[in-house]
């Protein structure tokens, strides 16, 4: 009888640590209206008992608000760094003008305000924000910096759907993260045992029984996800990467690179009371995608094997089942949007990416390049005119799965090895995986906004492979305007941004006189002191560009100075050696 008793209280116990052991999910708060006010600060979080990690988040100690946006609308989103190191943010996905996007060359310095100003001009879907500093973004990611943007428009709005956010519409980061000794934070590691969803370990969500929509972001940094729910229950994709699909897809799969997204809906309408859990089945992904139970041929990753998640179906979240709320969605709809692909026969260019290793064809550590040369921040890869359509060919020529992305525009996908993409892979995307010895073939449209001097990026979205150079960029150019402009004198005086920015060791400054007049443009260093004169001589009214050259000057924080007449106008620019 004693031991019967022990017995009933060692099961309670572990019934209990069970309870405990699960922690309930928090839903990101909301930012809505046109106006945003983001601050990137330091924070902390004590994921185990006994030990703080250190954290960085945008208005709270990790990850950050989801904004809501209506297209059509001008906001203004004013980010702030309190860091004491230089960060970017990124409007992932988003369509918006180079200088608003947020790339490795768009710096937010330390306690200084990033202002971009923009009109919303993409279709409801989910995207997200995350910062873009080369050889930092993996670092910053990890430590917690990012955020769910929610786009609203009206064709999304006249369909029933659950969009009741935190009661049937929940957005759901999924992150695996390595903990040293100390429980900090790993920043390089295939040790990522830990599967964080919305910044929580070992999560449950309280889910009512009806319809739900879940809004997934795989937000790690190298593990792709082979999402399914606990006994193959079937669900719904209604959209991916830039908005929704033709018609909901029943699926018992999802399978999401890093900065993948997609919009799924779960009945749970016959399961009150009971719980079920989102899983991923790595042991079904392919060979050569990081996640699945081995990348390489006879090479691989070191640590990569230890990773008990590898290959491994694992838990990610847990669903509790509860009452309906009222007036619930009950319904799977039976089509929902008509997306209109670009012609093929309207297409201007074909350019081919080649994926491969510095290292050899069978190397899996990196670096990885395109087209052989790894990025330069002062090297545009192409320059592109406004409105072309173009088809970009990724032939991956590695042993390694990498999911590409590509700024300012969302693409179609035509093609994986010659054959046509699945109904999943048909809307509007901005990330694709290709995998080892894949060739995919993507089609987009490249308008609204041209700038000849500052670029958008094209990347591997394995952050550390982004940080190691497997990253281009380009120019958008507009001849029309160019021409326009070319018999026009300047109405004003105006100094602008060099470029490139940072800078090493030479850059371009752009000014423009509206009458003729003696020009001072002066380099000082960041106590003020002037250590360098680019021009100080009378020029005729017109627009000029100076080339600078620091080969002399030491890292750091420097600003120029156009004096021209009574006008004077100072900026600030960075040269990393």
């Amino acid at each position: 009888m004693i031991k019967f008793f022990i017995y009933i209280i060692s099961l309670c116990l572990l019934y209990s640590a069970n309870i405990q052991s699960q922690n309930k999910l928090p839903i990101p708060d909301t930012l809505s209206r046109t106006n945003f006010n983001l601050i990137i600060k330091n924070g902390s979080r004590n994921f185990y008992s006994g030990y703080t990690t250190n954290t960085m988040g945008v208005n709270e100690d990790i990850l950050g608000p989801t904004l809501i946006l209506r297209k059509g609308d001008i906001v203004t989103l004013n980010v702030k760094n309190t860091l004491s190191d230089t960060t970017t943010i990124h409007w992932h996905g988003m369509h918006v003008a180079p200088e608003n996007d947020g790339g490795p060359h768009t710096f937010i310095l330390p306690g200084s305000t990033w202002s971009p100003h923009f009109t919303v001009l993409d279709n409801a879907s989910t995207y997200w924000y995350h910062p873009h500093l080369h050889k930092k973004t993996a670092e910053h990611v990890t430590k917690g910096i990012a955020g769910f943007i929610i786009v609203r428009d009206e064709e999304e709005a006249k369909i029933i759907l659950p969009r009741k956010y935190g009661v049937d519409d929940f957005p759901i980061v999924i992150q695996s993260r390595a903990f040293d000794a100390s429980k900090q934070f790993i920043v390089r590691s295939e040790l990522d045992s830990v599967i964080l969803v919305n910044g929580t370990k070992n999560p449950y969500l309280q889910v009512p029984a009806q319809i739900v929509r879940l809004r997934l972001l795989n937000g790690s940094t190298e593990r792709t996800y082979n999402f399914g729910l606990t006994g193959n229950k079937s669900f719904y994709q209604i959209g991916g990467d830039g908005g929704l699909l033709n018609a909901p897809i029943s699926r018992t799969r999802l399978r999401l690179a890093p900065g993948e997204r997609a919009e799924i809906l779960i009945d749970f309408s016959s399961l009150q009371g009971q719980s079920i859990y989102l899983m991923s089945y790595a042991s079904e992904l392919q060979a050569g995608i990081i996640g699945s139970s081995s990348v390489g041929m006879g090479n691989s990753l070191p640590d990569y094997s230890n990773n008990k998640l590898n290959g491994a179906n694992f838990n990610i979240l847990k669903f509790d089942i509860i009452a309906p709320t009222q007036n619930p969605i009950t319904t799977i709809p039976s089509v929902l949007i008509s997306n209109s692909p670009f012609s093929i026969s309207s297409v201007n260019a074909t350019r081919i990416l080649i994926f491969s290793s510095i290292s050899g064809m069978m190397n899996v550590s990196g670096p990885f390049v395109i087209n052989g040369t790894p990025f330069k921040i002062d090297k545009i890869n192409y320059s592109i005119p406004l409105n072309n359509t173009e088809i970009w060919e990724l032939r991956n020529q590695t042993p390694i799965a990498h999911p590409f992305h590509i700024h300012d525009v969302q693409f179609y996908l035509l093609d994986r090895n010659g054959t046509q993409v699945p109904l999943n892979e048909r809307g509007r995307k901005d990330v694709v995986l290709v995998e080892s010895m894949e060739t995919v073939r993507f089609i987009t449209k490249f308008q609204d906004f041209s700038n000849p001097t500052v670029p958008y990026m094209f990347h591997c979205h394995l952050l550390t492979h982004e940080d190691d150079g497997m990253m281009g960029q380009f120019i958008v150019t507009n001849p029309t305007k160019i021409n326009e402009n070319e018999s026009i004198f300047p109405n004003k005086f105006s100094l602008e941004q060099n470029y490139p920015n940072p800078f090493n060791p030479t850059t371009k400054i752009k000014f423009s006189l509206p009458t003729n007049s003696h020009v001072k443009l002066t380099v000082f260093d960041i106590l003020g002191k002037a250590v360098y004169t680019l021009i100080n001589e009378y020029k005729d009214a017109g627009t000029y560009e100076v080339e600078f050259n620091a080969s002399n000057l030491y890292t750091g924080v420097y600003f120029y100075q156009l004096s021209a007449n009574n006008y004077v106008e100072t900026k600030k620019f960075v040269l990393i050696k």
